[in-house]
């Protein structure tokens, strides 16, 4: 990283969930200033948004939530439309996505987030798209971020710099880094459940894999310690 004001700075892809919360705590470790935006593109698990809020105070960071409705407009899978989130499949074949993959939710995500820190003077962005662990999503692919982040430099004449601090990280390796970071409290108030269930349903793909890092990390996973405690 050079001395300039930009790379001092960063803005983190912030949906209150393990991975972003992870990546939240990274960069405060990273950077001196540090922002968080999230997005409310109408996504059926509502909670985030409030876990996100919620993440941010504990972490003392200024948060900033965008609005746009498009995807759920456009529906088709089971985050922004009306269906069944698809039970966990050991083997997910790639050809074959689940039907939680929102197309193109992370390449519109991120060029809002970036138009957002060209108007902020910050070229750091960070976001916890993953290629190790994950759900099968293509767009959570480094070549998938490399290119974008060439196209936004190009479009906004700008040095943006897509950090995926966890994208070669497996889920329990994830989880060691969160517990490095001191990021187990600000853990305890995310959300992952593709079903918008607090305590989680512990069925779908995502609590899998959840339930899979803090196992092989040998860590009690804090969301749930606090949902036996609530109860």
């Amino acid at each position: 990283m050079n001395n300039s004001s930009q790379s001092k700075r960063a803005l983190v892809v912030f949906s209150g969930g393990q991975d972003s919360t992870t990546c939240l705590y990274w960069a405060l470790k990273h950077f001196e200033e540090v922002r968080t935006l999230t997005f409310d593109y109408g996504q059926r698990h509502r909670i985030e948004l409030e876990c996100a809020k919620k993440i941010a105070q504990l972490a003392d960071v200024p948060h900033e939530v965008l609005s746009i409705g498009t995807f759920a407009e456009l529906g088709g899978n089971a985050l922004t439309g009306s269906e069944e989130v698809e039970v966990h499949q050991e083997n997910i074949i790639e050809e074959d996505l689940p039907n939680t993959f929102v197309p193109g939710r992370n390449l519109i995500l991120l060029s809002f987030a970036a138009a957002r820190a060209w108007q902020l003077g910050i070229e750091n962005i960070v976001t916890g798209v993953c290629q190790t662990d994950y759900s099968g999503y293509p767009d959570c692919r480094k070549n998938t971020i490399e290119a974008l982040q060439l196209a936004l430099n190009l479009g906004m004449e700008r040095q943006f710099v897509l950090h995926t601090p966890l994208m070669w990280l497996t889920k329990a390796q994830t989880v060691k880094m969160a517990q490095e970071l001191g990021a187990l409290e600000a853990l305890s108030f995310s959300h992952t459940c593709y079903n918008g269930t607090f305590p989680p349903c512990g069925a779908c793909p995502a609590c899998h894999l959840r339930q899979k890092g803090f196992s092989e990390a040998g860590i009690i996973d804090p969301l749930i310690k606090r949902a036996e405690e609530v109860s």
